[in-house]
């Protein structure tokens, strides 16, 4: 029988939104509500935050997806506090205590020295993400291993930490149980692919006392910033036409240097053909130091993204194409 389901609109308007995540959700999580909210299937979103991370999430709607991966890589920061004095199965708050240190170790730490633990982080070093991380390991998620008891360690990687800093004096305490225990809240300038849990973990074994994360935001990626961001809860009565959501042209102006086109050179980079690039026509990104290679946004008259085009000896050729917005009418029903 013919499908008799009504049909509906699915909306394919494109562009970036900021979230600001709440905790308890997942990456996951704030694509479904947003996939619901926008009217469209298409979303995905660049950079994984655990449910215990709040802060800011980016995310791509629809054409936008195109540009997530161009955001993945870009530096990050945090708001961070470590707890020392215990170690966790997780490297967080969220895992079981493996080992607690003895109360006068935790008692006896000093500020300077957890000053310096945490400066031996800071530059370009090697570190081994935590066993519960989303890393694959022969084709399967590193945590999905752990939870079926399975031991793994996983090999180190190298990230660069710019900036690491001490926010306050640490703050002595005890917990439930009458440990005592140590706080630090920390802010983390870093590289994309760089564990937080994992700066926590290492602090405390450095220290003799073990460490692990009890709260994490993220503050900003790149140039976006999470004050600029919005909560699911401040889009949900929002319509999709009015969702705050910044235009591709505008995200590619702040990413790649920018190369504005004629109409018909924009007809021709459409059709797959090369045009002729003069260097002096080719603006820096709006952010500041562009990087010295790698894709140039071309932009139409119109001030659309037409897509991201690579130069080479004087001459552009487009790798990415960004259709215009526009509704597409598809079967079924809620979108979900």
């Amino acid at each position: 029988m013919p499908n008799s389901s009504p049909r509906r609109e699915q909306s394919t308007i494109s562009g970036i939104l900021l979230v600001d995540k709440s905790g308890g959700l997942t990456s996951h999580d704030v694509v479904a509500r947003t996939r619901r909210l926008a009217g469209t299937r298409k979303v995905g979103h660049a950079g994984t935050l655990d449910p215990l991370a709040t802060g800011l999430l980016l995310l791509g709607l629809n054409s936008s997806t195109r540009l997530l991966t161009y955001l993945v890589g870009l530096d990050k920061e945090y708001l961070a506090t470590v707890r020392l004095g215990a170690a966790t199965t997780t490297d967080d708050s969220e895992g079981e205590i493996t080992t607690t240190a003895a109360p006068d170790a935790v008692e006896a730490l000093d500020p300077a020295d957890i000053e310096r633990a945490f400066d031996t982080q800071r530059g370009t070093i090697t570190q081994v993400p935590s066993s519960v991380s989303a890393i694959k390991v022969d084709g399967q998620r590193a945590y999905a291993r752990v939870r079926s008891g399975e031991e793994v360690v996983l090999a180190g990687r190298t990230v660069t930490i710019s900036e690491i800093a001490l926010l306050a004096e640490p703050r002595s305490a005890t917990d439930d149980e009458g440990r005592p225990f140590v706080d630090v809240d920390v802010r983390v300038v870093c590289s994309s692919g760089t564990y937080i849990r994992a700066i926590a973990r290492d602090v405390g074994a450095a220290l003799g006392v073990g460490g692990h994360l009890t709260s994490l935001r993220r503050t900003r990626v790149g140039p976006f910033a999470v004050t600029d961001a919005h909560t699911l809860e401040q889009l949900g009565d929002l319509a999709p036409s009015t969702l705050p959501l910044l235009e591709p042209a505008d995200v590619a102006r702040r990413l790649f240097p920018v190369l504005d086109v004629a109409t018909a050179e924009a007809i021709a980079l459409g059709h797959g053909q090369r045009i002729a690039v003069d260097a002096e026509r080719v603006g820096a990104p709006a952010s500041g130091a562009g990087p010295a290679s790698g894709p140039v946004a071309a932009i139409t008259p119109e001030g659309r993204l037409l897509g991201l085009v690579e130069i080479v000896a004087g001459s552009a050729k487009s790798i990415v194409n960004f259709p215009p917005d526009e509704y597409a009418t598809v079967a079924g029903g809620a979108i979900s």
